[in-house]
């Protein structure tokens, strides 16, 4: 997992050229006025989720990870905390191929929280909990930017 902010692109010359593509594209492209729903970039190699939820109490939340992408969590409003463990301290439960889904049951190793600008790429390995609040519920928007492995 890495954890940043998008105003920060220079430090990630590192990754891969097809990760460090979410920063051009955010660049380039107002997230904030786009319609909930997935809006294709690549086909099916690169795409991203615009979502709006609430955030909750960990427990009305779950855990998962991904094997055929990579998640790059991009906060737009709000703020959430973001639960992390690797699969491999977890139970990993039946991967559901056609939602590539990995249901996870565990406890937190650690865990960032999301402001505006922030970003958290999630690797397969990388078990998340989303939504989960901070200070009380509160009303969040953020884009999932989904680049194929």
């Amino acid at each position: 997992m890495i954890f940043g902010n998008i105003g920060q692109e220079g430090t990630y010359g590192f990754l891969p050229r097809d990760v460090k593509e979410f920063f051009e594209y955010a660049a380039n492209h107002d997230l904030a006025g786009f319609e909930k729903g997935s809006h294709p970039i690549d086909g099916e190699r690169f795409f991203v989720n615009i979502v709006e939820y609430e955030t909750t109490l960990p427990e009305n939340r779950f855990w998962e990870a991904h094997r055929k992408y990579l998640d790059v969590h991009l906060m737009l409003d709000g703020q959430e905390q973001i639960d992390l463990n690797f699969i491999e301290n977890m139970e990993q439960k039946e991967f559901v191929e056609k939602d590539d889904f990995l249901p996870l049951e565990g406890e937190a190793n650690s865990h960032v929280v999301l402001r505006p600008g922030d970003f958290l790429i999630c690797y397969p390995n990388d078990g998340h909990r989303t939504a989960v609040a901070v200070n009380g519920p509160e009303k969040i928007r953020k884009a999932i930017f989904k680049v194929g492995i």
